[in-house]
Parts: C-alpha cells; structure tokens; sequence
C-alpha cells in the first residue's frame, strides 16, 4: 500500500521515494514529526500531516478486512470469507495474508482456479518476494500445471542459486499432491545443483518411509545428521517404527561408515528395539572420545536406557552413566556415578554398583550431597531389589548419610518389612521415630499382631496425612473394619490380614473365614458379616473356584449381617460377581432386592447404576 497520489510531491518529496520502515510497526511508516502539527499562523494542519492520515486510514482497512475474513474462515462461511479476502487484494495486490486466506478456503469451494490470476499478478509486483512465489508455486502444482509450476520454481532458483526453498517448496506442493515420484526428483536435482551431498535428507527420508524403503531412509537420515546432528533424536523416533524384516539391513546401513553420529543413531534403534547389550557395543563406539556433544548423547542414552525398565537396559544405563560420569565436570560427574549405582543395583549387579559407590566415597573432592545421594540410591535400589538384610547393612555403616535421609530409609526399610510379614524387625526398625509415618507404619505392626485396638489408636494418631492418598485409604478402610470388631485382641484376624498384605490371598480367604467364626455368632453379631464381606471380596477376585466361594460367602452375610452395612454391601458386591459371570438375571433379582430392602444404604446409588447398566440403560465403556 502506498501513501494517496500527490500527498509526498505536495510535501516535497520525490513521487518515488519511501519512508523507511521500522521493525514491529506492521510496515507503517515511521514519522520523524508528529503526525498533527499545530497550527501556525492560522493555518490548518499541513498537508503532510493530512496525507500521512489518510495513508495511516488506508492501511488499516486491509487488515481489518483479513480479520473479519478469518473469523468467517473459522466459522465454516467460506463463499463469505472468499469475497473479503478478494477485496483485501483489491485494495493492496500483494497481500500475502489475503492470498493465504484464498488458499485456505477456495479448495473447499471447487474455485482454487481463481486464486491463479491474483497470484501471478502479486509476484508481478513484487518478483522477489519469496512468500509470494511460493504461494503462486503451490497454486500451479494443485491445479496440475507441472510445466508452470516448473518455470516458477526455476526463476526462483536462478535467483537464489544457494538456497533450498524453491526446491523444497516445490517437493513439499508436490507430495501435498500425493506425487511422490515427482517429488523425490524435484529434490534430487535440487541437491545436485546446489552441491551437496547432504541436502534435502530430511525430506528425501521421509519420502523413503512413506514408501517403504527403510533403508533407503536410513541411509538418507545418515547424511543429513551430518550436517545436523542435533536431528538426532528426530531421525531415532522415525526409524524406531521400522518392521523388523528392514531393520538389519538399516543397522548395516548406518554401521557402514565412521561417522559417530550415524553410529549413535544406530545404538539408540538397537536399544529401542529390545538389543539393549548390542545397542551399547554400538554406541559405546560413537561416543569413544571426550567431548561436549559425547556427553550429552550419553546423557540422552542413559536416559532412554533407563526408560526401557529391563534388567539389562539398567545395566546399560549404568555403564552409559560411568562413561558420561568420566567426561562431566565436577559436582555433575558425583552425582552422575550415584545414579550409576542404583542402577547396577537396579540391574542386579551389586559388585559393580559397589566399585562405583566406593569411588564416589574416597573422592575427597566430591560434594557432601553427591556422596550422600549416592548411600542413599544404594540403599533405596537394595529395597526395591528385596535385599533388605544388604539394605540395612549399608543404612547402618553409611556415615554420609543425613540425619532426614536415614530416617526416611528406615521408614523404607521398615515398610518392606511389613511385606516380606517380618514384623519384629519391622518394629525394630521403627524405634525411637515418632514421625507420623512411623505411627502408621506400627499401626500396620499392631493389627498384623492382632492387637486390633492398638491399631485403631495408631492409625487414628497418625491421621489422614501420613504416607500418600493410597495409604491412607488403606487406613481408613482398616480403620471402618476394625470399629465393627468389639474386641480389642484377635491374632487370627491379625494374621488373616497379614497373609493378605503379603499376596497370599487363597489362603487369606481361609483365614479370614476362621477369624469371623472365632468373632462372634448371632444375627448381626460380632463383626463377622464384615470380615466375611472382606473375605468374599477378595475371593471374587480369584479364579472360577474361589468364586463360587464369593458367592456362598456374600449369601452368608446377607442372611446374617442384619440391618447393618455389611449386608448391602456384600449383596451389591454378588451383583456384581454374577453380572461378571454373565448371569444377568439373578444379578438383576439381587439389585432389585437391595433397594427394596436397604433404601438408607449408602450403597444404593451405585446399586441403581448397576442395575440401569445390566437392563441395558447404560451403554457398557
């Protein structure tokens, strides 16, 4: 857009001069006086200050007309929005934003020929205008008018001769067009004339895959890394989804050179096909000597090894680990062989992880949290590993460790107690922390002891907040069992719950069985309907023949548990078994039956949602 005619001549200008422009003012011109001159002389305003308004009010209308365009665009009205982006154009031939929005809505209309004209007539305008030939480019190649589309793109490349726009352009409209032959030429004469041997890798890749040519898009991704690198991770997540017929023939491939790169590349494929030991003797390679960009790839691949969660990917990792620790600067390089050992530990090397931890606490130069964070990753991987005896050996020899950190191992250590069921050393490992996770943790000591009402007090201690949202839900549910259960002392509860803590759920059910009959008898009584509700649920759980345990115990506790919660409960719990088992109309009986009888329960909103479900109402997800 230019100023009106005769406003610069008048203001004693040259007609074809400009103002120069200033970056972020939309092109605006960039006024040297204020825009409205006082009055001198009762004079009006001069007749710059005029002009340069009415240009400012020109420019304006074109940018209106392309927002209300696009707001008609995104409403579906694509005829509207056609008209106003033509008038935008009318107003200003080479707006690129018009042009764009032509591009985007005449497909739809069956009209893209119109947007030819227009096109041809902006680059006339304006020739060198890189956004503009692209847009009259693509227009030629969706309308098929490859002869065209060819001249516009040679102009181009003619006048940039070191570029790769115009031919990757040029490819891209073309495989927009489902033509990839064609494409795959464009881009192959555009790496010849432009002279190297690694241009357009990326692109001819990915057309290779498309393809099928796996190999062919390995070997195109390998010379592209060469002039980016930092591709890398991209060319790894392309290649990944290889079938598994290709992918020897590409690790050959990539293998075929001495490039590092190519070599990294192929190391994170192996790792991520499942050849972690293989992945490392190859990346091992690539990464041979020190440098900045070797750290960080061996970063990257401890991390991905990591991730992958086996035995030995975790060895990997920590080999990977070492070798980053070994170029990375202290206090990285302490922290980076802490991270080592757990992962030996991990992967059930412990002599290895040993060699390691032992290096980072004779070097007087690493940092105290370094050494530190190293006990302490030996000994949390030595738990999760269940060697717990090793575990508490290294707590109690680990003179580095702060006083927080050993705290919070013993808890650790105290709670795979519980699960291995030692609960002396459990306790033993609780001694003298009155921390609220302590409490809860020897609230779990007291019930598996059968000391039911030392339990209740305990959990209750350690309230809502100790451990995460799982625990203390567990506490909670404990805690409802237990209130039910008038006694204050019953070892075959305590020890029915610990079979369960540990997994052992057929012989739970058993036990949990005996414990309710040495409860209580009666109607009601005793809080046994809940701990047979307990039992049955967990039998439901189990194959078809703890099953058919399920359900003779859930008809004992409706028939016994009186009006108290339990009976509903394990009623809607049967419903759900014979739903399950595909026994829809007894489980229908058994809904319909627990409305009816418990209409206070707290159960029976779920019980008419399972019923609605098991009529048909609600659709099953």
């Amino acid at each position: 857009m230019h100023p009106p005619p005769g406003c610069l001549e008048s203001a004693g200008e040259p007609a074809t001069r400009r103002f120069p422009l200033k970056r972020g003012t939309a092109g605006l011109p960039a006024p040297a006086e204020p825009l409205l001159q006082p009055r001198v002389r009762g004079r009006g305003p001069s007749l710059l200050a005029v002009c340069t308004v009415v240009f400012l009010a020109a420019r304006s209308l074109p940018a209106q007309a392309i927002g209300q365009g696009f707001a008609l665009e995104r409403a579906g009205q694509y005829e509207q929005a056609a008209s106003v982006y033509f008038a935008a154009l009318r107003a200003d031939p080479t707006g690129l934003s018009a042009l764009l929005g032509l591009e985007r809505v005449l497909p739809p209309l069956n009209r893209l020929a119109e947007l030819l004209p227009v096109a041809q007539r902006a680059v006339a305008a304006r020739p060198t205008n890189v956004a503009l030939r692209a847009v009259l480019l693509r227009t030629y190649v969706a309308l098929n008018e490859p002869d065209s589309a060819g001249a516009v793109a040679l102009r181009w490349a003619a006048a940039a001769p070191r570029d790769e726009a115009p031919y990757r352009e040029w490819a891209i409209a073309l495989e927009n067009a489902h033509r990839r032959a064609a494409a795959r030429d464009v881009l192959v004469a555009g790496r010849r004339a432009l002279g190297r041997p690694g241009a357009f890798g990326i692109e001819l890749a990915e057309l290779s895959q498309l393809s099928g040519d796996w190999e062919g898009a390995a070997r195109e991704w390998a010379g592209a890394l060469a002039d980016a690198p930092v591709q890398l991770p991209n060319a790894a997540s392309e290649l990944a989804e290889a079938p598994e017929p290709q992918r020897e023939r590409m690790v050959r491939v990539l293998l075929a050179g001495e490039a590092a790169i190519t070599r990294r590349l192929a190391g994170e494929l192996l790792l991520a096909w499942g050849q972690a030991p293989r992945a490392w003797s190859v990346f091992e390679s690539g990464v041979a000597t020190p440098s900045f960009d070797a750290a960080v790839a061996l970063r990257r691949f401890a991390d991905l090894a990591g991730a992958r969660g086996t035995p030995e990917a975790r060895r990997v990792q920590g080999l990977a680990l070492a070798r980053y620790a070994d170029m990375a600067p202290e206090p990285v390089a302490a922290r980076a062989r802490a991270d080592t050992a757990r992962a030996f530990i991990e992967a059930g090397d412990r002599a290895a992880a040993r060699d390691v931890l032992e290096r980072v606490a004779l070097d007087s130069s690493a940092p105290l949290d370094a050494q530190q964070l190293a006990q302490s990753a030996v000994v949390e991987a030595l738990i999760d590993a269940g060697q717990l005896d090793e575990a508490a050996e290294q707590l109690a020899t680990g003179g580095r460790l702060s006083a927080d950190g050993r705290a919070w191992l013993r808890l650790r250590l105290a709670r795979a107690r519980l699960g291995q069921g030692d609960l002396e050393r459990a306790e033993a490992a609780l001694q003298g922390d009155s921390s609220v996770e302590a409490l809860a943790l020897a609230g779990w000591v007291a019930l598996y002891r059968g000391r039911l009402g030392d339990a209740q007090r305990l959990f209750r201690a350690a309230g809502p907040y100790a451990g995460d949202r799982r625990d203390a839900t567990d506490r909670s549910e404990m805690v409802a069992l237990l209130q039910q259960v008038p006694v204050d002392s019953s070892p075959e509860l305590g020890g029915a719950l610990l079979l369960l803590a540990r997994g052992d759920s057929a012989r739970a059910v058993e036990a949990l069985r005996l414990a309710a009959r040495r409860l209580g008898t009666g109607q009601g009584g005793g809080g046994r309907p809940d701990v047979l509700l307990v039992a049955g649920r967990v039998a439901a759980r189990l194959g078809p023949a703890p099953q058919q345990t399920a359900l003779s115990l859930f008809d004992e506790v409706v028939k016994t548990g009186g009006q108290g919660a339990a009976a509903p409960a394990a009623e809607l719990e049967w419903a759900r078994l014979l739903l399950r088992r595909q026994q829809t109309g007894e489980a229908i009986q058994h809904l319909e039956h627990l409305i009816l009888s418990y209409p206070g329960s707290a159960v029976v909103p779920e019980a008419r949602r399972e019923l609605e479900r098991a009529k048909g109402a609600i659709p099953k997800s």
